[in-house]
């Protein structure tokens, strides 16, 4: 493990927990693929990264292995866990049914306030393509997801499902560097402004299935690239993609 890595941008904020700070940094480490599947995570080598004690490593890391981003082996290995296909599936399909949802209402209602809010993180994200910059381009990709859920006031919605999709983030972050799929984003993005902009629901939704089908359309592509970061899938998950 590197204990850089770890501390490189770590700032305890005195304000706060420091269980939830650690919680939020390894998090963002093994999502972004700092920490990649099956990287070694010592709790003592942690605190001494972060200069704290053990116990909010601990806490931390015990809210990471909850959502399967971590495996603990007590008393032997704490490591960052393998992408678990499966649970990327369940998450992108309650995605995919809550943002339908989301568009259809936005669509009927056309309002031209967010129309221009979801252009402005369209206009960002093509800022970061343009300049190579992919950490800002997820960073913008997630503001214009999470635009259109604070328009459909469901925020809530919103924290539950980015609580719950580390391991389809981790899958994105592989994916998008792949075969014009960055490009790709940008173009179903601007596909679902313009459809809301016309009050148009039907294609408003279509640009949403697309947009939101591609990761797990290349997974074969993906676990012959990455083979070592994905668990295999369960005899359903695979039916279930097929």
């Amino acid at each position: 493990m590197n204990l850089d890595s770890l501390s490189a941008s770590f700032r305890l904020d005195r304000s706060r927990s420091a269980a939830s700070q650690v919680y939020e940094h390894l998090r963002e480490l093994i999502v972004t693929l700092a920490l990649a599947p099956g990287t070694p995570l010592s709790r003592t080598q942690v605190a001494e990264a972060l200069d704290l004690s053990p116990m909010p490593v601990r806490d931390a890391l015990s809210r990471l292995e909850k959502e399967g981003l971590v495996e603990i082996f007590p008393q032997h290995l704490t490591r960052v866990r393998a992408i678990d296909v499966d649970a990327a599936r369940q998450m992108h399909v309650l995605r995919l049914s809550v943002e339908l949802e989301i568009v259809n209402g936005l669509a009927t209602a056309a309002n031209p306030e967010i129309v221009k809010l979801l252009q402005a993180a369209l206009t960002k994200q093509r800022a970061c393509l343009a300049a190579d910059d992919l950490g800002g381009f997820i960073l913008f990709d997630q503001e214009f997801h999470r635009t259109m859920y604070k328009a459909a006031q469901l925020m809530s919605v919103w924290h539950m499902i980015r609580g719950a999709s580390g391991n389809l983030d981790r899958l994105r972050r592989l994916h998008v560097p792949m075969n014009g799929k960055a490009q790709a984003v940008l173009e179903e993005h601007a596909g679902i402004v313009t459809a809301i902009g016309a009050g148009d629901p039907a294609a408003a939704q279509a640009w949403v299935r697309r947009h939101l089908s591609g990761t797990l359309a290349e997974l074969d592509s993906l676990r012959a690239r990455y083979p070592d970061y994905m668990l295999p899938m369960s005899d359903f998950g695979e039916r279930a993609l097929a």
